[in-house]
């Protein structure tokens, strides 16, 4: 008998794609079957007849791994989109909460959207001794008092923990009294200044439980990364976590389809717009019939990708599935998302357009198709994206390429992309502005001692004794610290995502909104007058920098252009913490301090990066402390005219910062560089590649480390670009503080060249899968 094929609502787009080469290449991934546990006697009967009134006979094998791992010890569970992880520890918290009446829990979420699904999932799960509620900026004060007496499963954020409950915690006495378990999900959000922050926060929050007499179980859910144990580990201090990530949730077959704009100007290299090619894509699967999600980067291109798709679809005569799109985005209110939340999960929606918001474990269902446009920055963030895909069994998941030099690196080579590890989440807890910070807050919430070796690490002492210099803590008689100055409120002038203490506040003139802050370091460089600032995907322009203040005003920005600062820049080594012989180079790492004075700025339009003018700006010198990796190269080995061995060196360095978010979960924005002809401590040409980040967060120490696989990435992405003298695509940089002035691209593929060909035999040169 003929086996009939099953008709995809994508294949004509797909074949479209191939016909015209926008298709770079299509791969398919198979279905998996479940692999299903019975639901254990030892559940607590409570939490087993709540599973089975809700239809669930049998969970997922990981689910089931997961709850006698949490029954032992700190657990973190790291399986696929829609696995079930939520459940994974669900089980355990419930189970302790049903068999102790005083038992609490506490579950943290990085967004409160994530907060108010999980409250919803536990609400209707209906076990009869969980009583969940959400604590956060949005509760009602009146509610507060109430939530701390009776709730016995609060949910809340790293920011109200840091800010409203550890400063706070003798009104929180029972709740402490009584803590027995502590949940983490989407731990790999954790990551970079973030993580660093929420590490310290982890750490006081199991110092408080310790001083109330309990040690809370911690479990975490997490995306696939490469370290789920390093992770685990480095953001509580705790040991021995136990790693859960053989998926048993059944997966949907997928094809996986790479697109790649059109180029429209062979001479500078330009693509089609990325917005159009991409609401091309997504119209012509929903006039297929396709339920799909596109993942856009910022607020501003979701809106725009929407009603893109919507004219897209009139031209095409199905116009009356225009009002089926929508866009979804943070800005709207809680009770507009929760309404497009129930018409996803109802199936009443044919497309939706949203930022990585809808990439966190909210749950809308599954869709036929999810499209990211562009590189999101991680391999484990495309994943969770595509994810989404799968509801009838099978489903189509996109990457559609920007002209971003990552974009363009992997359309070159597919392969390898699709089969890329994915990356290692980095933080480093003890950087020392954070570190500090966080000092200040624990002795706040209680006098630091000698037994806090255990929470807050065995060097704490050292910071404490650097901040009784400064006169921010005193050291009593016994070897405690306190404030120096008891009345103080620490917790209240450390952000979360700042490395820095001095940061500026982020201020809208128009709505009066508090929009965020930024580093001190970075204020100058971002938020000069005139500066084009992007914050939440929104455009604002700078209307004044207040230095005394430390406010930064600015206003909504609807124009065409943006802005690129002119800096000079220094950097000045202070002390070397590694160095070795490698690539015919003297590769070495170690703290630096970056100085920076902003002397000017471009205005580009959008369109075309054509520029439109130069204004002068009169910015003050400002410097921060950081981690570098360094290498040194043989001038006369290169054999170059002065202008071209800077044009080489430069573009060398901007291929390298390019290629560097492969090798750790950052973007290009927290990472600097410096290359010169002769610097003055090293005597010679040398490149530097810095976090961007007051005090380093391990960037620069994995490029260190990898440093062989960077070269390498960095030689391919220029070598392979079919651009003449260079382009966005591989050694122009958006950041570049030279204004992208002098480059040689010839020159750079030369230097990496002899660099590869120096390398050691056997010594490995791919991207490390952790």
């Amino acid at each position: 008998m003929a086996v009939t094929r099953t008709i995809e609502p994508w294949d004509a787009l797909l074949q479209a794609g191939r016909d015209d080469d926008r298709l770079v290449t299509q791969s398919a991934v198979n279905a998996r079957p479940a692999r299903l546990a019975e639901i254990p006697d030892s559940l607590h009967p409570d939490v087993a007849r709540a599973l089975r009134d809700r239809g669930i006979d049998q969970l997922y094998a990981h689910q089931l791994e997961a709850l006698h791992a949490a029954w032992a010890g700190p657990t973190i569970v790291t399986t696929g989109t829609a696995s079930g992880k939520s459940l994974s520890f669900n089980l355990p918290t419930l189970d302790v909460l049903s068999r102790d009446p005083k038992a609490r829990a506490l579950y943290l979420y990085p967004t409160k959207a994530l907060a108010q699904d999980q409250a919803r999932a536990l609400h209707a799960l209906g076990v009869k001794r969980a009583r969940p509620a959400i604590f956060d900026g949005d509760t009602p004060k009146g509610d507060r008092a109430q939530i701390r007496r009776r709730a016995n499963l609060v949910l809340t954020n790293p920011d109200m923990l840091h800010l409203g409950i550890l400063p706070n915690h003798a009104a929180w006495g029972d709740f402490f009294s009584n803590l027995a378990v502590v949940v983490v999900d989407e731990a790999h959000v954790y990551r970079g200044v973030f993580g660093s922050h929420v590490a310290n926060v982890l750490r006081r929050l199991l110092r408080i439980a310790d001083a109330y007499g309990t040690a809370p179980r911690v479990l975490m859910a997490s995306a696939t990364i490469a370290n789920p144990k390093e992770l685990a580990e480095g953001l509580t201090g705790l040991e021995e976590f136990t790693v859960v990530d053989r998926d048993g949730a059944p997966g949907a077959r997928r094809t996986i389809a790479m697109w790649n704009p059109p180029i429209v100007d062979e001479a500078l290299g330009t693509r089609r717009s990325v917005l159009a090619e991409a609401s091309d894509v997504m119209a012509e699967l929903v006039a297929g019939g396709a339920r799909t999600i596109v993942f856009m980067k910022s607020r501003k291109a979701v809106e725009l990708m929407a009603k893109f798709t919507r004219l897209a679809l009139e031209d095409r005569g199905a116009g009356e599935l225009a009002e089926l799109v929508v866009p979804y985005r943070a800005g709207y209110t809680p009770g507009q998302r929760r309404e497009l939340e129930r018409r996803l999960v109802a199936g009443e929606l044919l497309g939706v357009v949203s930022t990585d918001a809808l990439e966190l474990g909210i749950d809308i269902g599954s869709l036929d198709a999810a499209v990211c446009v562009t590189f999101p920055g991680t391999v484990a963030s495309l994943r969770q994206m595509w994810g989404r895909a799968g509801r009838r069994g099978r489903g189509l998941a996109v990457y559609v390429a920007g002209e971003d030099a990552l974009d363009q690196f992997f359309c070159r080579h597919p392969d390898e992309f699709l089969d890329r590890p994915v990356e290692r989440a980095i933080i480093n807890p003890e950087n020392e502005i954070v570190f500090a910070e966080h000092l200040l807050c624990a002795a706040h919430e209680g006098p630091l001692e000698p037994r806090d070796d255990a929470f807050l690490g065995p060097r704490w002492r050292l910071h404490a004794e650097a901040l009784v210099s400064r006169g921010e803590l005193r050291e009593r008689p016994g070897g405690t610290f306190v404030l120096r100055r008891a009345e103080e409120y620490p917790a209240g002038r450390v952000s979360l995502r700042s490395a820095g203490r001095d940061a500026f506040t982020i201020v809208d003139t128009e709505s009066g909104e508090l929009l965020g802050t930024v580093e001190s370091a970075r204020a100058y460089s971002t938020t000069h007058e005139g500066a084009i600032y992007l914050h939440g995907g929104r455009s604002y322009e700078v209307a004044g920098l207040e230095e005394q203040a430390r406010h930064a005003y600015v206003r909504p920005f609807s124009g065409d252009w943006y802005t690129q600062p002119k800096r000079e820049i220094d950097t000045q080594i202070e002390r070397l913490l590694d160095r070795r012989e490698t690539m015919g180079v003297t590769l070495s790492f170690g703290e630096v301090v970056v100085s920076e004075q902003v002397v000017a700025y471009q205005r580009k339009r959008l369109a075309d990066h054509e520029v439109l003018d130069l204004v002068a700006l009169d910015a003050p010198r400002t410097s921060f402390k950081t981690q570098a990796l360094w290498y040194e190269l043989d001038r006369h080995a290169l054999e170059l005219p002065l202008l071209a061995l800077l044009g080489a060196l430069h573009a060398a360095e901007h291929a390298q910062i390019a290629v560097l978010p492969l090798l750790a979960m950052c973007d290009r924005w927290d990472i600097g560089g410096l290359s010169t002809n002769a610097h003055p401590q090293t005597g010679g040409p040398t490149i530097f590649i810095h976090d961007g980040h007051p005090g380093g967060i391990g960037i620069a120490r994995q490029g260190f480390r990898e440093f062989e696989a960077l070269v390498d990435d960095a030689h391919r992405l220029i070598s392979e670009c079919p651009c003449r003298a260079g382009c966005p695509s591989c050694v122009q940089s958006p950041k570049c503080g030279n204004l992208n002035e002098p480059l040689s691209k010839a020159g750079a593929r030369e230097l990496m060249g002899r660099m590869l060909a120096a390398r050691a035999p056997g010594r490995r040169t791919s991207t490390p899968a952790g």
